[in-house]
């Protein structure tokens, strides 16, 4: 059974984290999935695999909350370009979106998994 209070705690570490972590593009994107994933499988507890589960809910969730949020913002200011323009920028957005949210989600349940295993 899903905890969705874990999953909600997790997800905002993540933008949180995530959003301190921009000064340092790669690694605190990365910092920011493993400490909300680790959240989120900590609170969830019940072992490895529910950890994981967790983290991998928390990571992906977030990812594609910010994949939405940046189409729609790449998209707007692309229609300075016209209407090709917003496509092209909603969708070179949702392009890298897609890659942010698997990096999330992968290091989001490795995390969690740890989280689960630590609470037992």
């Amino acid at each position: 059974m899903t905890d969705w209070r874990a999953v909600g705690v997790g997800f905002v570490v993540l933008l949180v984290v995530g959003a301190i972590g921009l000064q340092l593009p790669l690694v605190g994107q990365i910092g920011a999935g493993l400490i909300g994933g680790f959240a989120a499988g900590y609170l969830a507890g019940g072992g490895i695999g529910n950890g994981a589960w967790h983290g991998l809910l928390a990571g992906s969730i977030t990812g594609i909350v910010l994949t939405l949020v940046l189409a729609l913002l790449g998209g707007a200011l692309g229609l300075g370009a016209g209407p090709i323009g917003g496509f092209l920028g909603g969708a070179g957005v949702l392009v890298v979106g897609v890659f942010v949210t698997l990096l999330f989600a992968i290091d989001s349940a490795l995390a969690g998994a740890l989280g689960g295993w630590m609470k037992g």
